[in-house]
């Protein structure tokens, strides 16, 4: 996935602010983030920029950003598959010779799970790198960028151990109506593919009044929905001895008054218990949709994985809570090609699969990742046969996508309606948003409706499914007489309008507890300052 940052046009500053950064000749310094990988790496990006703007740069111009006509480009690696590593050395490739042409002069930063493992490495197959910093040190991006101009010379730190919470930090929401909010950082699993636990440390869990300050702090900006974020999400109370941290906060964040959709990602099997189950079905906020990473199908490639739960346990968690939540969409990561995998092995997870009917699934061909215990297994797979399995699993899951999704049509969805999830609105004459259980649905306007009455991002729109495919599903109700097309304007549009007209007021939410009104979004950075005192334990 490779999401860039920060905000679409209309919300981006139209003059500099007093306290802007400038360059000596006066100009004020712009920044664009560009992300790399998952949901983590989208949230540290939102930090990233924050904090760049707590620091007085302004974000590009869109036109700007895309031709990476910026002072400061930083790029948020990803380091889970060998595609990551060559996708960011071949952006730096090619931004030698932009940094080179660019009259202004440009600064380029790498952060990260790739800098975090390559370190400086990163400067010598880059020596036009300005700047390395890890996951574990988001906060010192601006004091890096101001050393490097100064010194003239690349600047690389990297932290073993995390410094500052992420979640502490200054933060440029990409959304006002829908927001990630971290309950813990790092992981304690060995999984033997992955090196994230290398890279992110041990697994450091949020007190539950910190994490509910964010929620509360994100609804008075205009949010109505949220997605809890962890490494293994359903893990959280490790840090404080409760196993059942994760389902009581569930009820908690869903009992927060203005809050209509909660989410999470992503769980592990062998820590889903059934209380977390009953969090889901018991609090109607929470949305009936669950990622829940099978990776294999095989026992035996399960134990080679570290994996500590097995297929049958999988498949009885995702019966409990099809028998609690009748109509949750289940999506899944998979890999292909694991070292050993057999024939038979790979038959397991088609047949695992097939159980499952995943609404949707991630489809990975295994990458050896240096670092990683499976790096060094013996019987790696030829890239011919894991490349033929793969697109048999692939083959497998459009099927059963597809058929899920048209058992979909006649149903009445609720479609948050969100900017930039349909590509190819413009040409249909569509907008775009997610349904409760997160299906991807293309929705038409009623003929002749005025624009000033359309849905906004951020707004509720009930139609009825005329249409399922693979990868989302169709509502064009609307276009028939006296179909089904009702709208309920939200706050969180009033928001996204407010911020799209330039209209939104700063808001500080200080530890000194100070209010803050709900109908508009900041214009700067969210600087929650969470308490010192609420950090988890080193």
């Amino acid at each position: 996935m490779s999401t860039t940052l920060p905000l679409p046009a209309p919300a981006r500053a139209t003059a500099p602010r007093a306290d802007a950064t400038a360059r000596p000749g006066g100009d004020v310094l712009t920044y664009h983030v560009k992300t790399l990988g998952c949901q983590m790496n989208v949230h540290d990006s939102e930090h990233m920029a924050g904090m760049l703007e707590q620091a007085g740069y302004v974000p590009a111009d869109p036109a700007d950003a895309a031709a990476d006509d910026v002072d400061v480009l930083v790029i948020n690696t990803c380091a889970v598959r060998e595609n990551a590593a060559d996708k960011l050395y071949g952006n730096l490739g090619r931004l030698a010779g932009t940094k080179r042409s660019r009259a202004g002069g440009m600064q380029i930063a790498v952060g990260g799970c790739l800098a975090q493992k390559d370190r400086a490495g990163i400067v010598e197959r880059a020596p036009w790198v300005d700047v390395v910093f890890g996951t574990h040190n988001l906060d010192v991006l601006p004091t890096l960028l101001e050393r490097a101009r100064h010194n003239a010379a690349a600047q690389v730190e990297i932290e073993e151990s995390l410094k500052v919470f992420p979640s502490t930090l200054p933060t440029r929401r990409e959304s006002v109506y829908a927001g990630w909010v971290s309950i813990s950082v790092g992981c304690n699993n060995t999984c033997t593919f992955c090196i994230v636990p290398h890279l992110r440390g041990k697994e450091r869990d949020r007190r539950p009044g910190d994490v509910l300050a964010e929620v509360e702090a994100l609804v008075a900006t205009g949010a109505i929905e949220v997605t809890l974020l962890g490494q293994n999400v359903n893990s959280y109370g490790v840090g404080f001895g409760d196993r059942h941290a994760f389902g009581k906060l569930l009820r908690a964040v869903g009992a927060v008054p203005g809050l209509e959709r909660v989410r999470f990602t992503s769980p592990h099997p062998a820590a889903f218990t059934d209380d977390v189950i009953e969090a889901m079905a018991a609090t109607p906020t929470v949305m009936p949709q669950l990622h829940m990473p099978l990776q294999s199908g095989s026992d035996r490639v399960l134990r080679a994985m570290r994996r500590s739960y097995r297929a049958d346990r999988f498949l009885g968690i995702l019966e409990r809570v099809r028998a609690a939540i009748p109509h949750a969409a289940i999506t899944t990561d998979v890999i292909v090609g694991f070292p050993g995998e057999t024939e038979e092995d790979f038959r397991e997870t088609l047949r695992v699969v097939e159980a499952s009917r995943f609404s949707s699934a991630f489809t990975f061909q295994y990458s050896p990742r240096p670092g990683t215990p499976a790096a060094d297994l013996p019987d790696q797979l030829p890239k011919a046969v894991v490349q033929e399995r793969y697109e048999r699993l692939v083959a497998l899951q459009e099927r059963i996508s597809a058929e899920e999704n048209a058992a979909q049509v006649g149903r009445t969805v609720d479609v948050l309606v969100a900017q930039g999830e349909g590509r190819k609105d413009g040409a249909t004459a569509r907008i775009s948003g997610r349904a409760a259980d997160n299906r991807l649905v293309h929705l038409a306007l009623p003929v002749g409706l005025d624009p000033a009455d359309a849905p906004r991002p951020g707004d509720l729109v009930t139609v009825q499914v005329t249409h399922g495919a693979p990868h989302h599903l169709v509502a064009d109700s609307a276009l028939a007489p006296g179909g089904l097309f009702r709208v309920r304007r939200t706050r969180a549009g009033d928001a996204w309008q407010a911020r799209a007209e330039g209209r939104e007021e700063e808001h500080a939410h200080g530890g000194s507890g100070g209010a803050c009104g709900t109908g508009a979004a900041p214009a700067g950075p969210v600087v929650l300052g969470l308490p010192a005192v609420g950090r988890p334990p080193a």
